[in-house]
């Protein structure tokens, strides 16, 4: 199980604290509402995304004995209302870019096929959010 506690210093700034001997992340919610010292939850969130599809990729580059390079994810959470007229996560879309040649990658169409149904937090989310994720080359070239 995994546990945070949330505690609000001022206004809509928070202190959130992880397990064990973790740094403290200050969020906040983005002028005008808040004061835009740290990341919003709506950042949180998408950060967590594309934090878990990298770990989820990477697991499953290295499963097939791949030493990948550093890779990146773009990840965008659009805002917007409702049916009932209330803001919420629209959909995300996640980019990942990839720092070695797809040919230099064992297995990669495999990997590419199925690494994002061992992501827990992206198959989490998009039972609720649509979630878009597409794979890109070192010279962006659409993979998936």
């Amino acid at each position: 199980m995994t546990q945070v506690t949330v505690v609000q210093k001022h206004a809509y700034q928070t202190e959130v604290h992880f397990a064990g001997n973790l740094p403290v992340l200050t969020a906040d919610e983005p002028a005008p509402i808040g004061t835009g010292t740290g990341p919003s939850p709506i950042d949180l969130l998408a950060s967590a995304v594309g934090n878990c599809l990298l770990a989820s990729l990477y697991f499953a580059l290295t499963k097939f004995k791949n030493t990948p390079a550093p890779m990146r994810c773009e990840v965008s959470a659009e805002q917007g209302k409702n049916a009932e007229g209330k803001t919420r996560v629209l959909g995300i879309t996640a980019n990942i870019h990839l720092a070695d040649a797809p040919e230099s990658l064992a297995q990669l169409d495999r990997i590419l096929g199925q690494f994002e149904e061992f992501c827990t937090v992206t198959r989490s989310v998009a039972a609720g959010i649509p979630v878009v994720v597409s794979v890109f080359d070192p010279n962006g070239n659409k993979l998936k």
